[in-house]
């Protein structure tokens, strides 16, 4: 009875992780979030702009290097959306903080890069959304424009 009863328990701690982690693509509208009052009350503070490659930019000045965020948040309890949202905020304020610290006032070229994967939009974002989890993983370019 023990074994059964731990192999029953072993099963379930292997199987479970897989049933949890469903990974749902969801595509949501990337200036409609930067623009959205839940940005400002993230601390996104317009100190920093923001463009997705393709979008069309001011003149670039100069550049400061390419970074990587990759943020998740807890998605129980939240639809899809929502999740992806919040952490696409979480990403874009580290964002936001590391053009600060780079004396970079635009954020430029910014592509979804979930799992090493390039998806590039001039509107969108790509965000998994998942059982327990959600995330969000952005590369981009600090710079300076006009």
């Amino acid at each position: 009875m023990k074994r059964l009863l731990t192999t029953a328990l072993l099963t379930m701690a292997v199987l479970t992780p897989h049933a949890n982690a469903a990974d749902t693509r969801v595509e949501l509208p990337f200036q409609e979030l930067v623009n959205s009052p839940e940005a400002r009350a993230a601390g996104i503070d317009g100190s920093v702009r923001f463009y997705l490659a393709g979008q069309k930019t001011p003149t670039v000045v100069s550049r400061f290097g390419e970074d990587v965020t990759n943020k998740k948040t807890n998605g129980v309890g939240k639809s899809d959306a929502e999740s992806c949202r919040w952490v696409a905020l979480s990403a874009l304020k580290a964002l936001q903080e590391g053009a600060k610290d780079r004396g970079a006032n635009a954020v430029i070229d910014i592509v979804s890069y979930f799992k090493k994967n390039e998806f590039r939009s001039a509107t969108n974002f790509e965000c998994h959304a998942g059982g327990i989890m959600s995330g969000v993983a952005f590369k981009a370019t600090y710079a300076k424009v006009k």
